[in-house]
């Protein structure tokens, strides 16, 4: 590679487009640019996520000539597609079998044992299943589920979990292909152990770490609720992706079961059963990093449950993940950290929401202190036990004293405005003013005198004053004109009347009628400001922001 950095000249892209743009994954360009000294060198983005001129990239394609053929990656993905149809994880598993030099079924063809073979003559075993795995969870990703970890989440757990001691042990009661299991901490050195549902996963999952070279990985086959593989182990730090919104988790078979030691869940939250195994599974001190959808936060079926959660101080850190780090869809997801405490009094007092909501899925995952809050444990323990960072956040950065400030300001000139606003009135004729003479609206309109162009009727004539005829209309008497048998109102053109009088009396009437408008208008302001002035200054007081002048 160049030394030094090449400023922009037009378009950048991602490793990922870089990779649809030769038909590879992007395992394969991270090879490029480990052993091509002259790929280009990134012209922006940061250091986990680099952005490329897309002049300079096209160019070094042609170059190599990458692209411009169909790869034996792509050969042996079509024809594994050929063979296994929906059923690819079973091809998969095939294909690592084979190159582990393991007995594989009849189903593996001639020609998918040779392009697998010249697959790794070209590269290397460990590149070859990482493509292959890489490549899988693009297609799955593509067609919408949500049955893989994506690329982006795995990111995510991997910065939150931070430094992994190499005496560390791992463990994914969920981890399908081992995605997630095989990332977190340094790649060898853990103690990993796994367990999948599905046994073409598992058996996927165990080859690859085999022929990936990671050393101490065992993964077991089966139903991690239903047949828990893995009963006495006590690791230090689990991690899952549970499977969403699975009803059928075995809640009547396990109502009696002691990994439920914070309350039996829901039929419907599966995911808090899926988060007391993993924390069941967890040694003193050790730590639970679990991807929620967000609704776990807050549904009133899981109340129970966080109350427990926040009340042992069991629950550490909620952390609102970017729109679009999950999958294909672009729903947020929660991060969930727990940890075990070693004994009495080690206890979390505080949960730290983070809510990163606002961020670039591809961009830095390292919060800026206005989306942080650490929120005391009895700020939690409201008859919802909401843990949405979003609503902590928000509320802690408020600047109460300026808020409270303006809006007192803002209360105190309405009500001095109010006053002046009232007009003063004297007393009127003994009868009443529609009781004279009056004419219909439905007169004044076929006259040409009001049109209805707006939610109210205007005066387009100078004989009509557009205030004393709104005016009159809203009156008693037309009120009940207007007001159906069964007390809806609905304004009624044809039977409205206004009285009859010369224009200069009208504007009398009119500028009486906007000063009352106007009144009213202010008077619902005053008491919109009012509420929200009592509110803020109540919850101020409450939890220390404001404080009364001495």
């Amino acid at each position: 590679m160049t030394d030094g950095v090449t400023p922009p000249t037009g378009p950048l892209v991602t490793g990922s487009e870089i990779a649809r743009l030769a038909g590879v994954t992007r395992a394969a360009v991270s090879n490029w640019r480990r052993r091509y000294d002259d790929f280009p060198v990134p012209a922006g983005g940061g250091v986990n996520s680099p952005l490329y001129d897309l002049a300079e990239v096209q160019a070094w394609l042609d170059k190599q000539h990458k692209g411009q053929e169909v790869s034996q990656e792509v050969q042996l993905w079509q024809a594994l597609r050929g063979v296994y149809g929906d059923d690819m994880i079973g091809g998969l598993a095939e294909v690592a079998g084979l190159l582990a030099e393991r007995e594989t079924s009849a189903e593996l063809s001639p020609d998918i044992v040779r392009l697998a073979r010249s697959l790794v003559a070209s590269g290397s075993t460990a590149e070859a299943v990482n493509a292959l795995a890489e490549r899988f969870t693009d297609s799955v990703r593509r067609a919408g589920s949500d049955q893989v970890t994506s690329p982006r989440l795995v990111r995510a757990v991997c910065h939150f979990a931070g430094q992994v001691a190499d005496n560390a042990t791992l463990f994914d009661p969920a981890c399908g292909i081992g995605t997630l299991l095989l990332a977190v901490g340094a790649e060898h050195g853990p103690r990993r152990c796994g367990q999948e549902s599905d046994p073409r996963s598992a058996r996927f999952a165990r080859l690859r770490a085999e022929l990936t070279g990671r050393t101490s990985v065992v993964i077991a086959a089966g139903d991690s609720l239903r047949q828990d593989q893995w009963a006495e182990l006590k690791a230090d730090l689990t991690v899952c992706d549970p499977p969403v919104g699975d009803t059928d988790w075995g809640r009547e078979e396990l109502l009696l079961d002691s990994r439920w030691e914070l309350g039996t869940p829901s039929r419907a939250e599966a995911e808090l059963a899926w988060l007391q195994h993993a924390y069941a599974h967890t040694a003193p001190g050790g730590r639970v990093l679990m991807v929620m959808p967000a609704s776990v936060a807050y549904r009133k079926a899981g109340r129970r449950i966080r109350a427990e959660l926040v009340r042992r101080g069991i629950l550490t850190q909620v952390t609102a993940l970017p729109p679009g780090t999950a999958s294909s869809h672009a729903l947020p997801v929660h991060l969930w950290q727990l940890r075990r405490p070693r004994a009495l009094g080690d206890a979390a007092t505080s949960v730290r929401m983070v809510d990163l909501t606002a961020n670039d899925p591809d961009g830095s995952l390292e919060p800026e202190s206005r989306q942080v809050a650490d929120v005391p444990l009895i700020d939690l323990l409201d008859d919802a036990v909401d843990l949405t960072p979003g609503r902590y956040v928000e509320e802690s950065h408020r600047d109460y004293a300026a808020e409270y400030a303006v809006l007192r300001e803002e209360l105190t000139q309405q009500v001095r405005l109010l006053a002046d606003l009232l007009p003063a009135l004297a007393a009127g004729d003994d009868h009443g003013s529609l009781d004279g003479p009056s004419v219909s609206v439905a007169e004044l309109a076929r006259a040409g005198l009001v049109e209805y162009s707006a939610p109210e009727p205007i005066s387009v004539s100078d004989q009509l004053d557009t205030d004393y005829l709104r005016g009159f209309l809203r009156s008693a008497a037309n009120a009940r004109r207007s007001t159906s048998a069964s007390g809806t109102f609905r304004f009624d053109g044809k039977g409205a009347r206004i009285p009859q009088m010369d224009i200069t009396e009208q504007r009398r009437y009119g500028v009486a009628f906007r000063a009352l408008q106007e009144f009213e208008e202010r008077t619902r302001r005053v008491i919109e400001l009012s509420r929200d002035a009592a509110s803020l200054a109540r919850d101020g007081l409450g939890n220390g922001s404001l404080m009364p002048e001495r």
